[in-house]
């Protein structure tokens, strides 16, 4: 399933277009809060973790086993809410948006340093910095807060980049698909969350 392809005049794998379609049907259902984006999430960051190590991109490779993970946690939270109360949409306080900073911050120094020390991936500044953000972003996703959406906003602009640079163009396709998308969920869940 790594054998390039073309697609949409583009080269690729069949992996990597299988990836491609499972994260975009995630994002979607997200914006919906339906609970079986999390299924989704976890099969398509299953089959990206294999593009990404193909692709010596070690720290979103990572990033996609964290994702399975909090995607389990995360729908749990859909589905259960906090106790018996269902989960609702909320915006971050300034404590929560200090703490998000300090953490996005402190996670880039540390995944950069390990990934230049330990891999040799050669952006492990960029791969650093993106990983970190992604955390933060799948984290407020889980918690259902409004901000998720700024985060991801940012950080998949900045994919677009990086994965056109590491010759992955339909993944830098699918994150600029993705930025649209946040822009349309920042919008869905501005209404929808008692504010």
């Amino acid at each position: 399933m790594n054998e390039p392809i073309f697609f949409w005049g583009v080269s690729s794998t069949p992996l990597e277009i299988f990836s491609f379609a499972l994260s975009v049907c995630t994002v979607g259902l997200n914006i919906r809060q339906i609970h079986w984006a999390w299924l989704f999430s976890i099969l398509s960051s299953a089959l990206y973790g294999i593009v990404f190590f193909h692709s010596r991109l070690y720290g979103d490779m990572g990033l996609q086993l964290v994702f399975i993970l909090v995607s389990v946690w995360g729908w749990v939270c859909w589905l259960r809410g906090i106790g018996e109360v269902s989960l609702p949409v909320s915006r971050l306080t300034m404590q929560q948006w200090g703490a998000s900073v300090v953490a996005w911050a402190t996670g880039f120094v540390l995944l950069a340093w390990f990934l230049k020390v330990q891999t040799d991936t050669d952006v492990p500044q960029m791969d650093g910095f993106l990983t970190a953000g992604s955390l933060l972003g799948q984290v407020l996703l889980s918690r259902k807060k409004i901000e998720n959406w700024l985060i991801w906003i940012l950080v998949d602009l900045l994919y677009v980049g990086l994965y056109l640079y590491k010759n992955l163009v339909l993944t830098a396709v699918l994150y600029a698909v993705f930025v649209i998308m946040a822009m349309a969920g920042w919008r869905v869940w501005s209404g929808a969350g008692k504010v």
